[in-house]
């Protein structure tokens, strides 16, 4: 059996779904067309064939969006593949409605609806084109329920054609439970993700401020990620007023978590937040936006505090919560998060109902 998977990003297919490409090469051959931006040597190593694709993922320019098309369907006659699984808008419309014209069975992974669904006339334009896409798809898998809902609403895709995961779940093995870390130097918070505006960063900021002010070394604000070139100079002068610790992008997260005694993530939109599943199963409490895929990983006042979306007063609140806790207490939130990751967001749970859908069967051992 061959199974084609496309994608967007080679970096975060490595970092989230290897462990389904691992389950479906036992099954047959799997062959991966992504931009290659990280990893794409490993995948190699693992086995798979690896293919080259230039892919705008911001571009809206439709000419070049065309070219993408006929290129997946160009594709699709060469391979041949058995089935597809589709990741991130563009390769879910054009190389799903390319599958759909070549009647190829093919899957499809909604990872949140995107800065597209954010204004009414490209959410229209996107609703419009996913429509058409999704008509014939085997399986269309949701990060979390209201976007599967929405989908469902909209009539975009047949309720019994979805299927809602907790994102891509955790690996629990890779983001093991890590000691509470002393005090003593202050209470760090971390932001980590790209720094830009639909992460909330804004109002993360004005926070930082604010809190800085009132607990002064007391506090430390560590920002981990790439920043869009808007935020270079409020992020260079936030670390130089000694606002905030800027760290740059960093290839491995893990000591940043075991560092950290709260994750911050403010954000506007999400599929399934990673960074709050990986740092929960590290042991640490959550302060993450009412949104969906950010509540889901938060019990509110049990494994960390849930915040309004936009809202910087409300955040502060959160994070001047936190420091109000007793040491037991903000310790307590971490083991408790790190239970309920193992309870609903073990990454082998994923897998297994990913490999149902995919090849109707699921890991044997």
């Amino acid at each position: 059996m061959k199974f084609l998977i496309i994608t967007n990003h080679s970096y975060m297919l490595w970092q989230f779904r290897r462990e389904v490409i691992v389950e479906l090469q036992r099954r047959g051959e799997v062959v991966v067309s992504t931009p290659f931006v990280g990893h794409e040597e490993d995948f190699e190593e693992m086995g798979c064939r690896m293919i080259n694709t230039e892919l705008d993922r911001r571009s809206i320019n439709p000419v070049t969006d065309l070219r993408l098309y006929w290129f997946y369907k160009k594709l699709l006659k060469t391979e041949r593949p058995d089935i597809v699984i589709t990741y991130s808008i563009k390769p879910n419309v054009y190389a799903g409605y390319a599958c759909r014209r070549l009647k190829i069975p093919y899957c499809v992974n909604v990872q949140g609806l995107g800065t597209a669904f954010q204004k009414r006339l490209t959410a229209l334009i996107a609703a419009f084109m996913y429509k058409i896409a999704l008509k014939n798809a085997k399986a269309v898998f949701f990060e979390n329920t209201v976007n599967a809902e929405e989908f469902a609403r909209a009539g975009i895709v047949l309720a019994d054609k979805e299927i809602v995961l907790p994102g891509a779940g955790v690996n629990l093995d890779y983001y093991k439970f890590e000691p509470y870390p002393a005090e003593e130097g202050g209470i760090r918070f971390l932001f980590l993700g790209r720094i830009m505006k639909e992460k909330g960063v804004d109002e993360l900021f004005d926070a930082a401020k604010k809190l800085k002010g009132k607990y002064g070394d007391k506090i430390k604000i560590d920002l981990v990620g790439f920043f869009e070139d808007e935020y270079k100079e409020t992020v260079n002068q936030l670390a130089a007023d000694g606002i905030v610790a800027f760290h740059g992008f960093q290839e491995e997260p893990r000591p940043f978590y075991a560092a950290a005694h709260c994750i911050v993530l403010p954000s506007y939109h999400e599929g399934m937040s990673n960074v709050l599943l990986e740092a929960a199963a590290t042991g640490r409490a959550l302060i993450a936006s009412d949104i969906p895929g950010c509540r889901e990983a938060v019990d509110d006042g049990v494994n960390g505090f849930i915040c309004k979306g936009m809202d910087s007063e409300s955040l502060a609140k959160c994070m001047d919560r936190f420091m109000l806790l007793d040491s037991a207490s903000r310790k307590a939130m971490g083991m408790r998060g790190r239970r309920k990751m193992e309870e609903v967001f073990d990454r082998n749970m994923v897998v297994n109902e990913t490999l149902t859908a995919i090849a109707g069967e699921t890991v044997t051992g």
